[in-house]
């Protein structure tokens, strides 16, 4: 155990604490403000304060950060540390940065709850952010400073030998979670005759025409080509499932009282974790959102004896559509308790500089909630419309992620949508390209 010895104790201190030592190395640690005991403790030690003791401790600078109670700007100054970015610098300590401060002000989304320029969807445009500004998007900043926190601990304490050793926890290992969001479950089918008439008006298509006929399989449909990837690769995936009443500009999916996608989700109920994938009006009309939950709780439900109902506890929001504190809130009022939201609907990377889950810290109360926050770092929509890559480019940026993230025993989580994957020309050498990333990986997993 480590003894973390610190002037006063704070629940922003003590989360993040939590995260480093027993969510990233999976060991227990306590803050004392008693000097005594921390001078008394035989076994390793972390002085989190200003004053100076006459034995051996490691020690960090605090910044006033964690200590607290409003949410103000803070002046962040970058600067390079072993071939990455760290800010909180201090000097005559044992750590260049202060690693609770730095990771507490990445993991709560600080920067979200300033005042901020929303871009065209309402969201918080990840251009403010610092990951962005300073060029670290793309790392997981967080894990890899805790790694050489970890290094820096085992050169001070021999005892100390972490190895960031799978036995400790079930979140030092690497893990690969493919998820897909099904917002438009097929191209052509099942659509209505009104939407099929009016699209072909706008868009002729003899491939339209094939496709209702039955003469060819609907371009969205991939449902059994990725079930078969999945069984072939052992893969457990989540999809989340958007089942909007009615349709809108942004809610386009099959509607959900019709027989081919009752039947959609009840197929994949009964192989796969399914998720709720709030429609774009929940955020208008919060009632919606449990509206939302209970018919999709109903699908899956349907003929299962009531002692082996499943609760539907996972969300990730439609066109990554939230604001802190408000959405997540939302999300806790209505049930869910694991949410796959954290990223951006605009760029790929680590939005909140982790690649691994973890609670989500309320700033606005103050407080650790049980929301668990999984985030993602790759989403196909991402590399197709906003970044424009290519498939080849696209795999390229996988392969990046997967590399950094196995390298940090990390969680890589990617999104993907049916319509990429099905046979649509305009994704074409999509599909393939993930198929060979799946096999990489699980390859070498």
């Amino acid at each position: 155990m480590i003894l973390i010895y610190s002037h006063t104790t704070s629940p922003r201190l003590q989360y993040s604490c939590n995260f480093i030592f027993k969510e990233l190395l999976g060991i227990d640690f306590t803050i004392t403000i008693d000097s005594e005991e921390f001078r008394n403790y035989e076994g390793v030690k972390i002085n989190y304060s200003n004053q100076q003791f006459q034995f051996s401790t490691f020690t960090i600078t605090p910044h006033s950060l964690l200590f607290e109670i409003e949410i103000k700007a803070q002046q962040i100054n970058c600067f390079e540390n072993k071939g990455y970015k760290a800010f909180f610098k201090i000097a005559d300590a044992d750590f260049p940065f202060d690693i609770f401060a730095a990771t507490f002000y990445l993991l709560s989304r600080y920067e979200e709850y300033l005042p901020h320029i929303k871009d065209m969807y309402g969201r918080y445009a990840h251009k403010n952010s610092l990951a962005f500004k300073e060029g670290f998007l793309q790392l997981p900043l967080i894990n890899i400073g805790t790694r050489d926190f970890a290094l820096e601990l085992q050169k001070k304490y021999s005892i100390f030998n972490v190895q960031f050793n799978p036995e400790l926890s079930r979140r030092t290992t690497f893990n690969f979670v493919p998820t897909y969001d099904i917002d438009i479950a097929f191209s052509y089918k099942h659509k209505g005759l009104l939407r099929n008439i009016g699209g072909f008006l706008k868009s002729p298509s003899l491939q339209r025409i094939k496709i209702l006929l039955g003469l060819q399989k609907d371009s969205f449909d991939a449902y059994h080509w990725l079930n078969d990837l999945h069984q072939q690769n052992k893969l457990q995936p989540i999809y989340f499932f958007l089942v909007a009443e009615k349709n809108s500009h942004y809610d386009k999916n099959i509607l959900p009282h019709k027989d081919a996608m009752w039947q959609l989700i009840k197929l994949h109920a009964k192989k796969y974790l399914l998720g709720i994938h709030p429609s774009w009006q929940s955020g208008d009309k919060p009632q919606l959102l449990k509206e939302e939950i209970n018919w999709l709780s109903e699908v899956v439900n349907d003929e299962v004896p009531k002692s082996q109902h499943q609760k539907i506890y996972l969300s990730r929001q439609h066109y990554i559509r939230f604001n802190l504190p408000e959405g997540y809130q939302k999300l806790i009022e209505a049930g869910i308790t694991d949410d796959y939201s954290m990223g951006y609907g605009s760029i790929n990377g680590f939005r909140a500089s982790v690649a691994s889950s973890f609670f989500w810290y309320d700033l606005q109360l103050e407080q650790q909630t049980n929301l668990r926050i999984h985030p993602f770092c790759f989403m196909d929509a991402n590399s197709f419309y906003e970044q424009q890559f290519s498939a080849g480019q696209a795999y390229e940026e996988m392969m990046q992620y997967y590399k950094i993230c196995k390298e940090v025993n990390g969680t890589l989580i990617t999104i993907w949508h049916n319509n990429f994957l099905g046979t649509a020309k305009e994704f074409d050498g999509w599909r393939e390209v993930y198929e060979e990333f799946i096999r990489v990986v699980r390859r070498e997993w």
